[in-house]
């Protein structure tokens, strides 16, 4: 059980997408620190253990509301509760996403609108709801999980890059509306990452070519002078250093981790 002062102590963070890696670890990140979270995810079951995990390893509040960020009805529910229970939230991770591979030809409509409306629409409804107890407490950081292929072109996974385009123009933009409230609102931009999304990609990658596990790595991380795949964990440091004082001049940026 972690004790001592903790930074974060006394702050309130919701973390889309939680049952599982990045936003697990961010999770754990800021439980580690202090935060009282709230975990928002499709999967219960997951999102229930990882609760009961932090509870006992850090001794922190740990509040499990499951729902499609997708649907708006279901976040309003998820964050009203929410914040009942924990009060506003001083830290919102917008971190629920999806990349489902396609050629242009071949994606369909729906592909296209899940993957917006979950990469992107979900962050504005997020923020859109937190922010007023954010404005009245004069403070706060929302931090979306962008990604390097919102930066450039993938071929592939068009849907993907453009929700997460989309989603550095609007950290860009809600940055220069809310800095008067001394509220900072930034993306982080990894590369792959050692995730089911990053399997995902590799067997892709095996499927078209022929390649083997190893060799479709080194495709995918090809860009990277790391040549490797991040770690959760390392995306999750460099979000709780967003969310701290140390920070809190740093604002609508979109920061690149891996290369």
């Amino acid at each position: 059980m972690t004790t001592g002062p903790r930074p974060f102590t006394g702050r309130h963070a919701i973390v889309t997408g939680a049952s599982r890696g990045i936003g697990a670890a961010i999770a754990a990140a800021l439980a580690r620190e202090g935060a009282a979270l709230t975990l928002i995810g499709r999967s219960e079951s997951h999102l229930f253990r990882n609760a009961g995990q932090l509870r006992a390893s850090c001794d922190v509040p740990v509040e499990v509301a499951p729902a499609d960020v997708t649907h708006d009805d279901e976040l309003a529910a998820a964050i009203g509760t929410a914040t009942a229970r924990l009060g506003h939230a001083h830290i919102l991770i917008n971190n629920a996403g999806i990349a489902e591979p396609a050629p242009v030809l071949q994606m369909t409509r729906d592909l296209w609108d899940r993957t917006i409306a979950t990469n992107l629409t979900a962050a504005f409804v997020c923020s859109r709801l937190v922010l007023p107890g954010m404005i009245d407490a004069g403070s706060g950081s929302i931090i979306s999980m962008a990604s390097t292929a919102g930066l450039q072109g993938v071929a592939r996974v068009s849907a993907y890059a453009a929700s997460k385009h989309g989603l550095i123009g609007f950290t860009r933009s809600l940055a220069l509306e809310v800095a008067k409230h001394a509220i900072t609102v930034n993306a982080v931009c990894p590369g792959y990452v050692d995730t089911a999304m990053a399997q995902r990609a590799v067997d892709s990658v095996m499927t078209g070519t022929g390649k083997s596990v190893d060799d479709a790595v080194r495709a995918i991380t090809r860009t990277s002078p790391f040549s490797r795949l991040l770690s959760p964990e390392e995306v999750a440091g460099v979000v709780v250093f967003l969310c701290s004082a140390a920070a809190r001049t740093i604002t609508g940026q979109a920061i690149v981790l891996g290369g």
